[in-house]
């Protein structure tokens, strides 16, 4: 499984090391209680439909670039701050990643979960 990026037609990975949470205990844990994760990993939330997809930083000690997706297009990304921060946006799919890994990721952009 691999998170690939196509902003123009010239697809760049992202993640190669890609886990996913779908069972509600998998989705509060995410990345809690973690000391660190690899630079080509990302944890991937899918859901049913598009709704109001929130996350927390609690027990992360380290910040992450969050993308929310919804039918593979970026309608949001924010790099979050470890411990504390929060986020939300409409999606049907909430991407993980280290800090650093989106930049250059846009709303707007095509990211797609591959395998």
């Amino acid at each position: 499984m691999r998170i690939v990026h196509d902003p123009d037609g010239h697809p760049q990975t992202l993640a190669h090391e890609v886990d996913r949470a779908e069972s509600l205990l998998e989705q509060a844990r995410g990345l809690m209680f973690r000391r660190s994760i690899p630079d080509d990993y990302a944890l991937v939330f899918p859901f049913d439909d598009v709704g109001t997809r929130s996350i927390h930083m609690l027990f992360v000690p380290f910040p992450l670039d969050v993308l929310w997706l919804a039918d593979d297009e970026v309608q949001a990304v924010e790099t979050v701050s470890p411990w504390y921060g929060v986020g939300w946006a409409r999606a049907d799919t909430v991407l993980e990643l280290p800090a650093g890994a989106a930049d250059g990721v846009s709303e707007g952009d095509t990211v797609v979960v591959e395998g």
